[in-house]
């Protein structure tokens, strides 16, 4: 399996805008001859594709009019010089080509490396295609003779690696322009692309490589990150003390199990338990309280069908995890009501965020966990244009609701109310099944439960829960059950 470790990468991401700045201030600022980056742009790329594929022979180049076509055309320079079977295929009037990357091309063609004005089946059966379409500057989705050259890359069988970002690809959000280009390998320049780590990001980018291009720290200092992406070591749990008690380690009270979905409820309750909460209960209907404990005996599980009966629970909690399998009824309605009144931290997700969404409030005590269908109820949008801007939501989810918000997905992200949104990178398709955001859910009340401050609780829990499903995963990732990151949950929260 491919590793998710971010620390590798820096931690600062940026807009597309802002690496443009960037990119201006080394040139304007610096005196860094712009055709210079370019050159330092496509030696870093082709160092990355030979050592992604180190007995490659043969390459393929698409380049497009501007100057990500310009490094393409540098790209294809140094390959020939090295011995590669060479083709460049410019999309586009090469007439259009101007400044640094028309410079670029005609030391391509001073080499004498080939260009063909035509794309051939399957690129001539290359070992590598090199994708340098589109940049970072994409403002409309792709459309014509580029959406088509798309088609054309992602029907091509080799490795395929994305210059910068792959074609197609919002840099700032994620989202695909129509159509975008899957890379086996993207190497980014200057600054990384906030939109390269969450929506479509992770699907499309591949392997994530980073170079500065030998451009001094100063460059991105005088930007502001517009998100960060986590790192394992980021936050963590101290160790505990040798004459640490339960009391000690908090009393996290899971609310939810309607009838039919009391397996939420219990593996929420697993979960913080796991986690390292020091006690579990469960409020639950009643009619099926007695049996939801049968194979965890260390939740306690509680039958409650009234305020009445769930108020003794709520005193003695320290932490709240409300909605796995709660439902919409009138019970549900009520218990989600005491919960918020009880003034106890909360973690808010599942069907208490459908109960949220109808009757909208703030509160900084709770952390919100939607997944994206859940998060367009909460903004009244679609999901679609959830994933459109996964950064504008989680900051709008955290603006109007308060406290915590974390927007669940590939790439999951959480915002707080200070500072940036995080990134977190880990987990892995297997994990889209049944009962993974209930296991967050305890996970994060686990984390509350044992003293850590919200933003740091939500960031630790998305680390680990991301980290225990890629442990789980190891067996293959089809056929993942929430239960199998359960297992793993221990072993990662003491690594």
């Amino acid at each position: 399996m491919p590793s998710h470790s971010n620390d590798t990468l820096p931690t600062s991401l940026f807009t597309a805008a802002q690496v443009r700045a960037m990119d201006r201030h080394a040139i304007d600022g610096l005196g860094i001859p712009g055709l210079e980056l370019m050159h330092r742009a496509g030696t870093a790329t082709f160092a990355a594709l030979r050592r992604r594929w180190p007995d490659a022979k043969t390459l393929s180049v698409v380049c497009g009019p501007g100057n990500n076509g310009g490094d393409g055309y540098v790209i294809a320079r140094l390959a020939l010089a090295a011995g590669f079977d060479v083709r460049a295929y410019p999309v586009g009037p090469l007439e259009r080509l101007r400044g640094d990357a028309a410079a670029a091309f005609a030391e391509y063609r001073d080499a004498e490396g080939p260009v063909l004005n035509f794309i051939p089946p399957g690129f001539e059966g290359a070992e590598i295609l090199v994708d340098a379409l589109l940049g970072t500057g994409l403002d409309r989705d792709v459309a014509g003779e580029y959406a088509a050259v798309i088609e054309a890359i992602n029907d091509f069988p080799g490795g395929v690696v994305a210059v910068d970002i792959p074609s197609g690809l919002n840099a700032d959000t994620g989202a695909v322009m129509g159509n975008a280009v899957h890379a086996d390998l993207t190497v980014s320049f200057i600054g990384l692309k906030q939109g390269l780590f969450t929506g479509a990001g992770p699907a499309h980018c591949g392997e994530i490589v980073f170079d500065d291009l030998d451009t001094p720290p100063e460059v991105r200092l005088e930007q502001t990150p517009s998100s960060r992406l986590l790192r394992s070591g980021d936050f963590a749990l101290p160790p505990r003390r040798r004459d640490a008690h339960k009391g000690q380690c908090g009393h996290v009270l899971v609310i939810g199990g309607e009838c039919g979905y009391s397996g939420a409820a219990r593996m929420a309750g697993e979960a913080a338990a796991r986690i390292g909460a020091g006690l579990v209960s469960i409020a639950t209907r009643a009619a099926h309280a007695a049996l939801i404990n049968l194979g965890r005996p260390e939740l306690m599980a509680h039958g409650v069908e009234s305020t009445e009966q769930l108020q003794p629970l709520l005193q003695r909690a320290s932490v709240l995890a409300v909605g796995p399998g709660l439902g919409c009824s009138d019970w549900a309605k009520t218990l989600f009501d005491a919960a918020i009144a009880s003034g106890k931290p909360l973690v808010v997700d599942a069907d208490a965020l459908n109960l949220l969404a109808e009757h909208p409030r703030s509160s900084d005590h709770w952390l919100l966990t939607p997944h994206p269908g859940e998060a367009a109820r909460l903004l009244g949008l679609s999901a679609a244009e959830i994933q459109r801007d996964r950064f504008a939501a989680v900051t709008a989810l955290q603006r109007r609701y308060g406290g915590i918000a974390v927007l669940k997905g590939a790439g999951t992200l959480i915002a707080g109310p200070a500072g940036v949104p995080h990134v977190a990178r880990w987990g892995n398709p297997g994990m889209a099944s049944g009962g993974m955001g209930d296991v967050l859910t305890g996970v994060i009340a686990g984390l509350l439960a044992q003293h850590l401050p919200p933003f740091e609780a939500a960031c630790l829990g998305v680390r680990i829960h991301g980290q225990a499903g890629d442990l789980a995963a190891s067996a293959g990732e089809r056929g993942l059950l929430a239960g199998d990151v359960i297992e793993a949950l221990r072993t990662c929260v003491n690594r």
